[in-house]
């Protein structure tokens, strides 16, 4: 298993107008991504994204990974639960998340 790094955190926006003034003050930049479903921002080479569907455990990492399904696996294997279940998000993006034995989420993207 290899990992590009965390270059995706994923808030939890349920007012996302609210979230988008605030990140958008905080960033110091425009979304690149404004839609009532995601709001992406890109800040150098990270990704910074509100989801007002989402996870409401506050702001979560992901790993950029090969291959989320085998990574889930991988992890699992290593002592991980399961918290979401490998997904195609849409146009073949993969998304999964574990917790570790310290209850912190770990994110998966491909």
């Amino acid at each position: 298993m290899t990992t590009t790094g965390a270059n995706v955190i994923i808030f939890p926006a349920k007012n996302i107008d609210a979230a988008k003034k605030l990140f958008s003050t905080l960033l110091g930049v425009e979304p690149y991504a404004d839609s009532p479903y995601y709001v992406g921002y890109m800040v150098g080479e990270q990704q910074v994204g509100l989801d007002p569907n989402g996870h409401t455990e506050g702001g979560r990492a992901y790993w950029g990974v090969e291959d989320v399904v085998s990574t889930f696996e991988e992890l699992l294997d290593a002592g991980a639960e399961p918290v979401e279940e490998p997904k195609d998000v849409g146009g073949g993006k993969m998304v999964a998340t574990v917790r570790d034995a310290n209850g912190n989420l770990i994110g998966l993207t491909s």
